[in-house]
């Protein structure tokens, strides 16, 4: 009896201490499934010549600047979102063609698409007064020939750094509806995903129809575009960062206009200036940017989510008011209404 009551009794504080443990062990942390991929570029390369392609600072180059601030983009962004996978198209020094960049994130089904540059400005010329130079001339003809003199000015011209300074965002431009319209078509291949037949048909990439249903995915990733744009922009600001707002381009950035993405090119500040070319080298500038694309990542990412809640809500909404499909009652009344009167 004794031997009974004492298993009871050790039964009954091993199922408190269970309850009590799952009850206040700390909660499964949800993980975010609108983002499974992202595609980091790197701005320029070294050419094949070993020539750098890039912009000039005083002592540092582009090609150098961009790869340093990507890859302390894709480690610290491993590091705090390890279930997204990241795939690098200049994972080294050497230059990557731009058609291949963009092969690269169609091919991996990128969700997102950063590409990181850093800016140059125009130097600035000024002319300057140095001083007045006595100079001899004549006037008239023949007897009247007469010599004169008079003193004309003297200037040197100065090329300063320019000061500009600060980070831009560029989305493509989806307002240039004609070239837009012009570059699907170039760059029809590129748009197509794995599964694009089973779900749209054989489409021809010239039909009116194609073109129609790209533009619908490119007002899409447009909106998508500059809102994680306009979050990148925040984010620098709120570090001190000169903002030099969202910028739309509707030619000249073949990575933006050939992804099938949502896709920013980040400047992320200013080589010809010295002293932003400090920062841009230094590990806490890299590191500082870097982070600030992070926390940009995280909030387009929650903004995503709500999006798709939103949508669920009201997917929901409509289905309750869908009209009921009474076919098949009206049928069972007709039914019954023959056999009443046979």
């Amino acid at each position: 009896m004794i031997g009974r009551t004492l298993i009871i009794f050790l039964v009954c504080c091993l199922s408190i201490t269970i309850f009590s443990f799952v009850k206040n062990s700390p909660p499964v942390e949800k993980k975010q499934k609108v983002i499974r991929t992202i595609i980091v570029d790197a701005g320029h390369g070294i050419m094949a010549n070993g020539g750098h392609n890039g912009a000039k600072g005083a002592y540092s180059y582009e090609d150098d600047i961009c790869l340093a601030i990507s890859k302390e983009f894709v480690k610290n962004l491993q590091k705090e979102m390890p279930e997204i996978k990241i795939v690098e198209t200049r994972p080294s020094e050497k230059i990557t063609s731009l058609s291949r960049r963009a092969d690269i994130a169609n091919e991996n089904n990128g969700d997102l698409f950063f590409c990181i540059h850093v800016n140059a400005a125009v130097p600035i010329k000024r002319r300057t007064l140095t001083g007045y130079k006595t100079v001899t001339y004549y006037t008239g003809k023949g007897s009247k020939r007469k010599k004169k003199t008079k003193n004309e000015p003297q200037y040197k011209t100065v090329t300063l750094d320019n000061p500009a300074k600060g980070t831009e965002t560029y989305i493509w431009g989806a307002h240039k509806s004609e070239e837009k319209e012009l570059a699907i078509r170039e760059n029809a291949p590129m748009l197509q995903e794995p599964d694009f037949k089973k779900s749209y048909g054989n489409i021809d990439p010239n039909s009116p129809e194609f073109i129609a249903l790209s533009l619908l995915k490119t007002k899409q990733y447009f909106k998508r575009s500059a809102t994680l744009a306009g979050f990148v922009q925040d984010e620098f600001a709120k570090v001190g960062r000169v903002d030099r707002d969202v910028k739309q381009r509707g030619v000249g950035i073949w990575v933006l206009q050939a992804t099938a993405m949502p896709s920013i090119l980040v400047e992320t500040g200013y080589i010809t200036n010295r002293a932003e070319e400090d920062y841009l080298n230094s590990k806490s500038g890299q590191k500082e940017l870097a982070d600030c694309m992070i926390r940009a990542v995280k909030t387009y990412i929650a903004w995503l989510e709500k999006q798709q809640v939103d949508i669920d809500k009201e997917n929901k909404k409509s289905d309750k008011n869908k009209p009921k499909d009474v076919s098949a009652f009206l049928k069972m009344i007709e039914e019954k209404e023959k056999a009443v009167t046979r």
